[in-house]
């Protein structure tokens, strides 16, 4: 299996550069420490003159290639011949236009865009990028696959490795730091799965070490061919809008993946020509894991043309150690206080004039209910993009008139105990799954109706609701 020659990794940082081949296996940079980029040569990668190329791949979609919504974008990360990508049919998603959501936020009709990525084969957003790094395994011949998860890159590895029987995954998550929803995918598509003393920072830790040591194939983010991957999702976005950019991405921030990997998505574009203009970016954390919110808005700390000060970084880290704070919301899918792509996102936020803001686990479940309202069922995780549009909206960064696509990361299934908690008519319960989070009302609750089972009281209620 075949990669292609004009594909390398480079350092992201301009003073170092350091270059390394397609088929090395490497989550940082082999001189400085730093992440890498998967990049092209573009003369020799010849992409085409415009995204309009892209629409004739619909009339090819008995193709394995074409029918996968990453490889129908081949030509915008051609690491791999087309011969030799691994897929399972991901990316089939909807960017869907929604009125009652945009109300919510304080949009005019018309201008609020939902990109879905719960429609994934795993439920979420992962498979784009694990299709991506199974690509990468396979041509370099990997045999075993491992991940640090909370939830989603769990499911996401065992089911390629399940489906494609290329790896066998091993999965390390925290203590009680996972939704049964996610969890159950694990072990039913039969990984490997360790569960640690610790939370997520501490999983991807260990597995780095086991990674290294055992010579396995790591599929987190801070691989950087996970990456290309996740730039299909802004490929995606932009074909629903038939190539025209919107004013902003909204995207949850956990391990910085997706805001990563869409600032990407959007220079090569521009770089290549194919867009006139980049959107401005706005990335979104849970109020309990908020440290780009803290690092960012409050400590000053910005890629800097690639010079960022790292000192800013490590006294908060410090901080973090010496009281030993670990990150705490509903939001398990971004539940992260150490996020490894941390500069990747610092210098997307420069090239899109980007803002990060933190949301509470009222607003992100509050939005969440409005969300599924308008038929969209997501994950608590999603929905902290909506509830950061509405945040941004009220202080006036982003227009009412602007066009606006939040991002919902994933499926409503893969957290069913935080949605029956939020509608239920049991306190106790309430209070058990959410009061410990902060949560202290169900603003927008679809609560069932307690009857007897008397035909006429049941009509009652009905004509009632009706």
């Amino acid at each position: 299996m075949a990669l292609a020659p004009f594909a390398f990794q480079r350092c992201i940082r301009p003073a170092c550069g350091t270059t390394c081949g397609p088929e090395e296996v490497r989550t940082a940079c082999p001189k400085c420490g730093d992440l890498l980029d998967v990049l092209y040569d573009w003369d020799r990668a010849r992409p085409p003159k415009s995204l309009r190329y892209f629409e004739q791949m619909w009339s090819r979609r008995h193709e394995p290639l074409r029918l996968s919504g990453i490889y129908r974008f081949h030509e915008l990360l051609p690491f791999a011949t087309a011969d030799s990508v691994v897929t399972v049919g991901e990316g089939q998603t909807l960017l869907q236009q929604s009125d009652p959501v945009g109300q919510f936020i304080g949009l005019k009709g018309g201008r609020l865009y939902l990109q879905y990525e719960g429609l994934n084969p795993s439920g979420s957003f992962k498979d784009n990028g694990m299709s991506a790094a199974f690509t990468h395994a396979r041509a370099i011949g990997a045999k075993r696959a491992a991940c640090a998860s909370t939830g989603n890159t769990s499911a996401s590895l065992a089911m390629y490795c399940a489906a494609t029987r290329l790896m066998k995954a091993v999965i390390f998550i925290g203590s009680g730091k996972i939704s049964y929803g996610k969890l159950s995918q694990a072990l039913d598509f039969g990984a490997l799965t360790i569960q640690i003393a610790g939370d997520f920072d501490d999983a991807m830790v260990r597995v780095q070490e086991v990674c290294r040591d055992l010579g396995m194939y790591l599929v987190n983010s801070v691989n950087p061919f996970r990456l290309e991957g996740q730039k299909s999702i802004m490929f995606r976005v932009l074909e629903a809008l038939h190539w025209e950019v919107p004013d902003w991405i909204v995207v949850p921030g956990g391990n910085l993946g997706n805001s990563s990997a869409f600032g990407k998505a959007f220079v090569e574009l521009k770089l290549l020509g194919l867009i006139d203009r980049l959107p401005r970016l706005a990335v979104i954390n849970a109020a309990g894991a908020d440290t780009l919110f803290e690092l960012y808005e409050k400590r000053g700390l910005r890629w800097n043309a690639g010079r960022p000060d790292t000192s800013i970084v490590d006294r908060y880290y410090a901080e973090l150690d010496q009281s030993g704070r670990k990150a705490s919301t509903i939001a398990s899918a971004i539940e992260i206080n150490r996020p490894v792509n941390l500069n990747k996102c610092l210098r997307a936020l420069e090239d899109m004039n980007g803002v990060v803001r933190q949301v509470t686990d009222q607003e992100i479940l509050d939005a969440k209910a409005k969300i599924a309202a308008g038929g969209f069922g997501c994950e608590p995780a999603s929905a902290a993009s909506v509830a950061g549009a509405r945040l941004l909206c009220d202080q006036g960064i982003i227009g009412p008139d602007e066009r606006v696509v939040c991002i919902l990361t994933g499926h409503q299934l893969k957290d069913p105990t935080a949605t029956v908690a939020y509608h239920t008519t049991d306190q106790e319960q309430f209070n058990k799954v959410l009061g410990s989070r902060g949560v202290r009302r169900a603003s927008f609750a679809n609560r069932a109706v307690a009857l007897p089972n008397d035909l006429g009281e049941i009509v009652k209620a009905i004509q009632l609701y009706s």
